[in-house]
């Protein structure tokens, strides 16, 4: 997803207001996590891949406003049962995550400035947005987020269970503890990610963001893990499209930079070769897998040229790496702003069925 400028708390803030916009312990954090209902009802016969009707955002039509195609995630849910794939009972459903479950991660302050309508459009870069009532914009907007966001949390879960998991929504790259942009509000990946982390699941995890855009310095999962050497962070994006932040770069684990127009046989080439390098060189629990396809070709905002083929490959290869090396991955859907976005995600998820990449049920390594 394409990233903007999102800003801080207020300028001028008190100390003691700086105070209480900090994270909560680790204590209550446990605690949280501890109590979260996010991962109830999951039954043995389900595939590991995760939905939810309320992901998909009706809006007044004002989502249309946006780029962004928000009922995608619906049509790839709709393709998949079409395709004879899997039933709609086979489906595991999101649960909404929670103010606790929220508060594992974000800061009190940016969660209570999400009751600013101003705050909000520009964090979904619709500036009508910011004449709505905040009611309104928590129903139809942000509880979407956050059935995405508790999509995410699941999946990562359920990778570790069944060594695989899709969520058809989430990869809100450009969210962190303290900020959002680019149509992200809420930080998926952090939060599955920390879920993990203290409930002692796993150790070290490996984030391969896919998604055309850099992760911009100072919001996304590269600010909420600067410095973490339990997360690897790969990164392949065009870096000749915003944000162009190269001092970003250089805090991300391993970068694949690419130029705009980059095709399918080049791309392939650098993801097969540096995504093999990074497994060998970092051994990881888990793979978050942000899996954009706004590196189509015609994308607007993305700018690259790969053709439906090459992503359908590009999916095929990060699974089929994560599967030699026997680490389980979790995909999430991330950016896209092509009307056949879907279509290409559905015929990449059958593809890896077909290629027993994914299957039910999922076989330990």
């Amino acid at each position: 997803m394409r990233g903007a400028d999102s800003e801080d708390e207020e300028h001028g803030e008190s100390s003691a207001l700086k105070s209480s916009c900090s994270s909560i312990s680790r204590k209550e954090k446990l605690a949280y996590v501890t109590e979260t209902r996010l991962y109830s009802g999951i039954r043995a016969d389900q595939w590991p891949i995760v939905y939810h009707s309320l992901y998909n955002i009706s809006f007044f039509g004002i989502e249309k406003l946006h780029p962004f195609d928000s009922a995608k995630w619906g049509r790839v849910y709709n393709k998949l049962i079409e395709s004879g794939m899997l039933t709609e009972e086979q489906f595991v459903q999101a649960v909404e995550a929670s103010e606790h479950d929220l508060r594992v991660v974000h800061t009190s302050c940016y969660l209570a400035s999400l009751h600013c309508p101003c705050r909000v459009a520009r964090l979904v870069e619709v500036a009508i947005v910011a004449f709505l009532p905040s009611f309104v914009i928590d129903k139809y907007l942000l509880k979407p987020f956050r059935y995405h966001t508790g999509g995410s949390i699941l999946a990562a879960r359920l990778a570790l269970e069944r060594n695989w998991a899709i969520n058809l929504g989430g990869g809100f790259h450009h969210a962190s503890r303290s900020r959002g942009g680019g149509f992200c509000v809420y930080a998926d990946i952090s939060l599955a990610l920390n879920f993990l982390f203290l409930n002692r699941l796993i150790s070290r995890a490996m984030i391969v963001d896919l998604d055309a855009h850099q992760v911009l310095q100072g919001n996304g999962h590269e600010h909420d893990f600067a410095g973490d050497n339990r997360v690897y962070i790969f990164d392949m994006f065009n870096y000749q499209i915003y944000p162009s932040d190269f001092v970003a770069k250089n805090a991300i684990s391993r970068s694949v930079p690419l130029r705009s127009g980059t095709g399918d046989t080049e791309y392939l080439r650098q993801l097969s070769r540096n995504l093999s390098a990074a497994l060998g060189e970092f051994s990881a629990d888990i793979i978050i897998y942000n899996a954009g396809t706004d590196c189509l070709e015609g994308d607007p905002l993305g700018l690259l040229s790969l053709t439906a083929a090459g992503i359908i490959k590009r999916d095929e290869v990060v699974f089929e790496l994560a599967q030699q090396c026997h680490i389980p991955i979790v995909m999430l859907m991330s950016g896209g702003y092509m009307p056949n976005n879907y279509d290409v995600i559905t015929r990449s998820i059958l593809n890896l069925h077909q290629k027993k990449l994914i299957s039910l049920p999922a076989s330990p390594f």
